[in-house]
């Protein structure tokens, strides 16, 4: 799927406008599609089995478009079918994840055109389709659907300086790509009640993780490559029981707890089936490193 360019010295890479993750090494491997078109809105790159996914809209703050959005669910699918490729990291820059969404574009919208054209749907549906783990970078503003982006993604690291909020109720609106469900089920009712409902209490990077909706906190400038290292340990693992173990933890949230027991043995069972499965016991056995063929 990639084509890997050379790595270009960090002097290169043009000191006034970096994005977070060029900050953060001296030299990458830049890459692109071969098949793929050119992205206006976002940039994308690999580094090992991990694929980057930058927002690109810095003078916008990263708000989020329909056009945005049909480049992430290009090249998110364009990753899920790669076997090169084991996680990716979805970033945007140091000053904002994504600030919210594009209001010029939407304030005109009208409800039958939005009912009939299911407006917003394609902003959730290949995220939700990913088989592959998806941590989300955040730094700076993740507001509104910036933070309904974040939730979207299976683990989400955020910078010390991360903001996170749903201010729709301000434009005399609500949340209407998850904001609701998946920030309820994150902090819990009272505190995404108040949020959701003045639109002006947000919380920072450590009170998310406090409240469970970030899983760590970094400095802003270290944030990409922490995300980075976490997604090459997810990929250095064997994939089939990468998806897997993703499968059954998104399905705590969908069924009951027999349901989800149930869920998880019968795909624990099926593991027995993958040869990734008999050389991690193999190796645990002999006390060596297991060599996993994501198979």
């Amino acid at each position: 799927m990639f084509r890997t360019l050379a790595a270009r010295p960090f002097t290169q890479l043009g000191a006034a406008k970096r994005t977070t993750s060029s900050m953060l090494r001296t030299t990458v491997s830049r890459t692109v599609s071969t098949d793929a078109p050119a992205y206006k809105m976002i940039q994308t790159e690999t580094q090992g089995r991990v694929a980057i996914v930058t927002l690109n809209r810095p003078k916008a703050l990263n708000a989020l478009c329909s056009e945005l959005f049909h480049e992430i669910n290009d090249a998110l699918a364009r990753i899920d079918s790669d076997s090169s490729i084991g996680a990716v990291v979805l970033t945007g820059s140091e000053r904002a994840f994504a600030a919210g969404a594009d209001i010029k574009e939407m304030k005109d919208t009208e409800f039958i055109a939005n009912y009939k054209n299911n407006f917003l749907a394609h902003w959730t549906e290949q995220i939700s389709r990913m088989r592959k783990p998806i941590i989300a970078a955040v730094n700076g503003y993740a507001l509104g659907g910036g933070c309904e982006l974040a939730m979207m993604c299976d683990i989400i690291y955020a910078g010390e300086k991360a903001v996170f909020g749903q201010p729709e109720i301000n434009l005399g609106t609500i949340p209407g790509a998850g904001g609701t469900q998946r920030l309820t089920r994150a902090v819990g009712k009272s505190k995404a009640m108040e949020m959701i409902l003045t639109g002006s209490v947000n919380l920072t990077a450590q009170e998310a993780k406090t409240y469970g909706l970030v899983s760590n906190v970094f400095p802003p400038e270290a944030l990409v490559a922490e995300a980075i290292k976490t997604a090459s340990k997810i990929a250095s693992k064997g994939a089939v029981s990468v998806q897997m173990a993703k499968e059954a933890v998104n399905q705590a949230y969908e069924l009951s707890l027999s349901s989800g027991l149930h869920f998880e043995r019968r795909l624990f069972q099926a593991t027995f089936a993958t040869k990734d499965q008999k050389e991690g016991m193999a190796a645990f056995a002999e006390k060596r490193k297991p060599s996993f063929v994501h198979e």
